[in-house]
């Protein structure tokens, strides 16, 4: 069965602390300056005595219609055999047409490499192997986990299970892999 990789994001658990950005920089080499992921405070929400703040991880939502890889001019942003959109950038031009088509503003032209870089859920370098993405293996608050949901036995699967997900502008029709829960969120 093929797998389906999603990435959740606790946001009641999330406190900010940006070791998944430190993790995902050092672990794929990320310019400086430049980021695949985020996690800027979404701001103050809510009245006295309900306030709350909350961060939200921002990077490649792995859509599963993808506006990044059907604007593609050569096939450098394509699906691989998992359903990760990835980048090959040998084939990238640097066009930037994906920059423009991805509705959650998640990849940027790397300064070093000239191609379009993002987010990959560490596939290469992890996921392939067995290993969680540097992010989740470096969460101090234990607000991200990741796995196939395909897989019933999968923390992932569980967890979902358990859980109501949401996805970031359902409105497009991107069907993204990354799910948010807002448990404890005032919004």
């Amino acid at each position: 069965m093929a797998k389906k990789y999603t990435m959740i994001i606790n946001l009641g658990k999330c406190i900010g602390c940006q070791a998944c950005t430190v993790a995902c920089k050092f672990q794929n080499n990320v310019p400086v300056g430049q980021f695949r992921t985020k996690t800027p405070a979404d701001g103050l929400k809510g009245a006295y005595p309900n306030v709350s703040l909350f961060f939200i991880k921002e990077a490649c939502q792995m859509c599963q219609n993808a506006p990044c890889v059907s604007v593609c001019p050569t096939n450098a942003s394509h699906y691989n055999e998992d359903g990760v959109v990835l980048v090959d950038v040998d084939k990238c031009v640097g066009c930037m047409y994906c920059l423009t088509a991805c509705p959650y503003d998640a990849r940027f032209i790397n300064k070093e490499t000239g191609a379009a870089d993002k987010c990959t859920f560490c596939y290469e370098l992890k996921v392939s192997k067995g290993e969680k993405p540097a992010c989740v293996s470096t969460c101090v608050g234990g607000a991200l986990i990741f796995g196939d949901l395909n897989d019933p036995l999968s923390e992932a699967s569980q967890y979902m299970a358990k859980h109501k997900g949401e996805v970031r502008k359902p409105e497009f029709g991107t069907h993204p892999a990354v799910q948010y829960i807002y448990e404890g969120v005032v919004r």
